[in-house]
């Protein structure tokens, strides 16, 4: 049920955030000296006393580029784009634009941002100039197919003043359309749902978070932004590796099935292949698996580690993570029996050798007497 006022927000900010994965790793320091734009080291700021080790490591480069602002829905984004490269392959793209005005207003531009394919082509295409300049620090560099987009509405005051409760309560309706990017009204279960994952540190602050966006009622917000978009770039990460790694498992599974006995001797060169690809599949996952995971250091800062479980819940982070480690686990156990069925192998070729070398001198043996 919606509050009687009509909310409007006086002062506000839409980000529009969009992951790429562009390599097994990318050198920072050698990225650093290729890029000519603006750059920073992206670091975590803290509410209240909270630990420095509480941070990135190491910590990501912050682009900010010049552009010439994108229309959309009768509004104009700033005149910069944030892109933040990560030591992974990881990178983010953010697209600002100003918001004032009613909250149903926000929700029609919730809508047509989720449909609208403007900002993903943009951003692919800034993400693909990038790489030409980065390329040397980049290992394996390689833009992949799969996105993923995340919508941050940013509130630092409504107008009239509301209480804050009013959001999750009276005005959850409409808060839950915004979130979901929706234009109809939602049923209560959905509307209870997408107000589930609701973080805040004082009294006048709150995160909403869902799958598809997040709501921040804040005036210092940069520490939960960021934390929101490395989770939604940790995400992307999940994906393309699980991607990745159904690819190998198809491989390793034809390795694994390819023709025994005399046959494999004859192609034992091309088992040493297999092999060898069977186990970079194996380096490669649990590397990217590593670096992804550790990429944020979680302890120390409880406010900032809240916000990251609550979208790490959202994003079922934890279901993804327990998928590549099943795979990862099945890889090692193929290239185990690939390595045993190749050592087998050798055994017996050598016994037969053995056998050969015994039969030659019985008969020298006899041919002597």
């Amino acid at each position: 049920m919606s509050g009687s006022k009509e909310l409007s927000v006086r002062t506000g900010l839409v980000h529009v955030v969009f992951a790429f994965d562009v390599g097994l790793s990318v050198d920072l320091a050698r990225c650093r000296q290729h890029v000519t734009d603006m750059t920073e080291t992206a670091k975590i700021k803290h509410k209240g006393h909270a630990p420095s080790y509480f941070q990135f490591d190491p910590p990501p480069l912050r682009i900010i580029q010049e552009i010439s602002a994108l229309e959309i829905a009768g509004r104009r984004t700033s005149s910069t784009v944030e892109v933040t490269v990560y030591d992974f392959g990881g990178v983010s793209v953010r697209y600002t634009i100003p918001f004032e005005g009613p909250f149903e207003d926000m929700i029609a531009l919730s809508c047509v941002l989720s449909e609208t394919e403007q900002f993903r082509d943009d951003s692919r295409t800034r993400v693909a100039h990038l790489l030409t300049v980065i390329e040397s620090a980049v290992d394996r560099p390689n833009i992949d197919d799969i996105t993923e987009d995340f919508l941050i509405f940013q509130v630092q005051e409504f107008t009239d003043g509301i209480a804050l409760e009013e959001l999750w309560t009276t005005r959850s309706g409409e808060t839950a359309r915004l979130l979901r990017s929706e234009r109809d009204r939602l049923s209560e279960q959905e509307v209870s749902e997408a107000m589930s994952a609701r973080v805040s540190f004082g009294c006048d602050d709150v995160a909403l978070v869902d799958w598809n966006a997040a709501l921040l009622v804040d005036r210092e917000p940069e520490d939960v932004r960021s934390v929101l978009e490395f989770a939604n770039l940790q995400l992307l990460e999940m994906r393309f590796l699980d991607l990745a790694l159904d690819r190998a498992l198809d491989r390793s599974y034809e390795v694994l099935q390819a023709e025994s006995g005399w046959s494999a001797f004859l192609r034992k060169r091309r088992m040493r292949v297999d092999l060898a690809r069977v186990a970079r599949f194996q380096v490669d996952g649990a590397i990217l698996f590593e670096r992804v995971g550790n990429a944020l250091k979680l302890l120390g800062d409880q406010y900032l580690a809240r916000v990251y479980r609550a979208a790490s819940q959202r994003f079922r982070l934890s279901e993804w993570n327990a998928g590549i480690l099943r795979k990862l686990e099945t890889i090692e156990s193929i290239y185990q029996k690939v390595h045993d069925r190749s050592s087998s192998l050798r055994m017996e070729v050598l016994e037969w050798i053995v056998i050969g070398l015994i039969a030659l001198e019985l008969v020298f043996g006899l041919v002597k007497r």
